[in-house]
């Protein structure tokens, strides 16, 4: 809560909008909503090794689709700290590593909460890079990450239409797209 304060006073300095300044703000509440978040992920049926589809060839040959881990998950979103935890619960629970970039206008809160969850994996007696978080937040950094081919398995933008633009003009990795 204290470095989302700090994010809030500098959002409210540079005059973010009402609407903007709602989605950047944390409380008890949303706190612990997200916290109940991790837990319904953590409780979850593990996904990584199950077999989803399957046939036998006429040879005898088996086929099966089974899931897999993608690797590293990139996930560029703007000024939500709780996709922050969201995404990261979502990258581990399906065996990948989550790489985060937020906007600057919640990077401290983003920091603190990153900060969280690393220190959990390392008393679960996980590594704690299952979890990383790029802090420079400057445009030339989020084109860069876009373009990290070879490091970012697959990118998730969790954004508006003008970072999604962005993606589209910029990205050389590969990248899913919701439905917008």
């Amino acid at each position: 809560i204290e470095a989302n304060r700090a994010d809030l006073d500098r959002a409210r300095t540079e005059g973010l909008g009402d609407a903007a300044v709602d989605r950047l703000a944390l409380d008890e509440g949303r706190i612990e909503s997200m916290a109940a978040g991790l837990r319904g992920v953590a409780a979850l049926a593990d996904p990584v090794g199950e077999i989803v589809d399957g046939s036998v060839r006429p040879n005898g040959l088996r086929v099966q689709r089974v899931r897999v881990p993608l690797g590293v998950v990139g996930i560029i979103y703007e000024n939500r700290p709780n996709v922050t935890s969201d995404a990261a619960a979502l990258c581990l629970k399906s065996g990948n590593v989550a790489f985060l970039r937020g906007s600057s206008s919640a990077i401290e809160s983003n920091r603190a909460i990153v900060s969280i969850l690393r220190e959990a994996l390392a008393k679960a007696g996980l590594a704690e890079d299952g979890v990383l978080l790029v802090e420079d937040t400057s445009h030339e950094t989020a084109l860069e990450f876009m373009r990290l081919r070879g490091v970012i398995d697959c990118l998730i933008p969790r954004a508006g239409r003008q970072l999604i633009d962005l993606l589209l003009e910029h990205a050389t990795v590969p990248y899913v797209l919701d439905g917008d």
